[in-house]
């Protein structure tokens, strides 16, 4: 007793020596926990269709609005190849809106504004340790406990894994890898040099999914000139 009571005191003592000291650098420290939504599916397109189009028709500057969505045409890349996701989002997009009774236009018109859709991609090259989804350890732990039941009271061994299993079932529903590709998307209704809406979203990609958000651009060649000697 004694012995544990030594320890629980050494421990509270270089706890607070642990503060009280000074650091060359600041200490590492992580963020409060949080979560962020991984993107794979094109339902997951729809739904965000969905969220922006009821936003910005909350927009009194917006609602009563022609609104254009915009089709990307850089200069000297014809045609313009979006991911399957600029395309995908922007048919949705359209359609929700519509269903809203916003007015869509196919071309700008004098009361129109552009609605533009932006994808950045981020490759992390170097993450340090992600901490497991809440609850791993102990859904591991409890699992390893409940298996050894059966060892003292049960006559068949692997029945000590069901309870496991199940919890595995509930839980493991919730989980996704963290990964490296996250996309940012952004929403934009611009009027002019005017921003009237803008909206931000963040998910995780799988790693193979990459092509869906970037951007391909076909660059034809100009047509050759036939060389001639006569005029």
């Amino acid at each position: 007793m004694a012995g544990a009571l030594g320890v629980g005191l050494l421990s509270l003592a270089l706890s607070g020596c642990f503060y009280a000291n000074t650091s060359q650098a600041p200490i590492a420290t992580t963020y409060p926990y949080s979560e962020q939504q991984r993107m794979q599916a094109a339902h997951h397109w729809e739904i965000l269709a969905r969220h922006e189009a009821s936003q910005i028709l909350q927009r009194e500057r917006v609602r009563f609005r022609d609104l254009h969505i915009k089709n990307p045409h850089p200069d000297g890349y014809v045609p313009y190849s979006g991911g399957e996701f600029d395309r995908g989002f922007r048919t949705f997009l359209t359609s929700e809106l519509v269903t809203r009774g916003a007015n869509v236009t196919t071309a700008a018109g004098g009361n129109s504004v552009d609605v533009i859709v932006e994808v950045e991609i981020v490759e992390h090259r170097d993450r340090g340790f992600i901490r497991p989804p809440t609850g791993a350890f102990t859904a591991l732990t409890a699992g390893i406990a409940v298996a050894t039941i059966p060892i003292n009271h049960w006559a068949e061994p692997a029945l000590g894994l069901i309870p496991a299993g199940i919890a595995a079932d509930v839980f493991s529903g919730s989980w996704t890898y963290t990964g490296n590709e996250e996309i940012i998307i952004t929403t934009q209704v611009i009027d002019g040099d005017r921003i009237l809406y803008s909206s931000s979203n963040i998910y995780y990609i799988n790693e193979g999914d990459r092509r869906q958000y970037a951007p391909q651009r076909v660059h034809y060649p100009d047509p050759a000139i036939p060389l001639t000697d006569t005029w």
